[in-house]
């Protein structure tokens, strides 16, 4: 299993926009793309000084199909126009784990 984690920074003022955005646009156009090996997204939200950070974590089965998601050159952030409008700053390239061990309560 592969992780792959981006950041991106909005104002409190753009922050639950962009939050919808993700919800109603982008994480649904990611998953009507079906792409094999894809196995989810996750959100994070927090508040910090001036700024609103946001974290997504998406799960694969492998880096092929992190390559399917996002192409060849596959850790360069997916930002599509509407998401970088309301975005102040984000990652130009995503990070990738390699899942060891997962301990569920």
């Amino acid at each position: 299993m592969i992780s792959r984690i981006w950041h991106g920074w909005t104002t409190p003022a753009n922050a639950d926009a962009y939050e919808a955005l993700l919800k109603s646009e982008i994480f649904v156009g990611i998953q009507n793309r079906r792409i094999a090996g894809y196995r989810g997204i996750q959100l994070f939200r927090r508040n910090i000084a001036d700024e609103v950070e946001f974290i997504t974590v998406m799960w694969f089965d492998s880096i092929d199909a992190v390559r399917a998601f996002a192409g060849e050159d596959y850790e360069v952030a997916v930002v599509p126009p509407k998401a970088r409008e309301l975005l102040s700053r984000f990652d130009a390239r995503s990070q990738h784990y390699e899942v060891r061990a997962e301990s569920k309560a």
